[in-house]
């Protein structure tokens, strides 16, 4: 069921990875409600992609044996293989490279060599987000529910990803839409309550 005919149009054979998905207000999916998800991999047999917008009560060192007990916020990225840890960063040089999603954002690289900086100076926490599980659609799902109109489509950039507070990514993505669509950002989880 389409919520919604009022958004930009967006081609799905524009898909690609460096692209926001952005939940439209009303989506009620328990996994993705009011979530923007980084899409990082685009192609026949499905598309992959990361919840920017849910944080975890865990810290890296609750994961990782051998680092600083505190350390980065661990997010959840999505309902998939929720027991898999991803890395996202904007440190190539640091880290070992990884593929550059969007320009200044790298999805891989090593946890050895997260490992080894860990605790030092040698990077800011900042530059860095660790995802818990990953979301994921089978070939066409991706594109059957940009069409129904639950995702909004914008253009990604390591701002958002990194130095955007998570309760504020949601409006922040909205926004990137431009001033026409500003008002979706206002719209109430729950119609009723207008």
């Amino acid at each position: 069921m389409k919520q919604f005919s009022i958004y930009p149009p967006v081609s799905v054979k524009a898909l690609k990875p460096g692209l926001l998905l952005i939940a439209e207000p009303l989506l009620h999916d328990t996994n993705f409600t009011r979530s923007v998800i980084l899409l990082c991999e685009h192609s026949e047999e499905g598309s992959v992609g990361f919840v920017l917008n849910q944080t975890t009560e865990l810290k890296l060192g609750n994961i990782l044996t051998g680092m600083r007990p505190s350390g980065p916020v661990v997010y959840k990225g999505g309902p998939v293989q929720p027991g898999t840890l991803h890395l996202m960063h904007r440190l190539p040089g640091v880290l070992g490279g990884g593929m550059e999603i969007t320009k200044g954002v790298y999805w891989g690289g090593s946890f050895d060599k997260l490992s080894d900086i860990s605790g030092s100076d040698k990077y800011n926490e900042e530059d860095i987000r660790l995802f818990l599980g990953y979301s994921g659609w089978a070939p066409g799902q991706l594109e059957a529910e940009i069409k129904e109109g639950n995702w909004l489509i914008a253009n990604a950039n390591e701002n958002l990803l990194f130095n955007t507070k998570h309760e504020d990514i949601w409006k922040q993505a909205i926004a990137l839409l431009g001033k026409k669509y500003a008002y979706l950002a206002h719209i109430p989880t729950d119609p009723q309550l207008n």
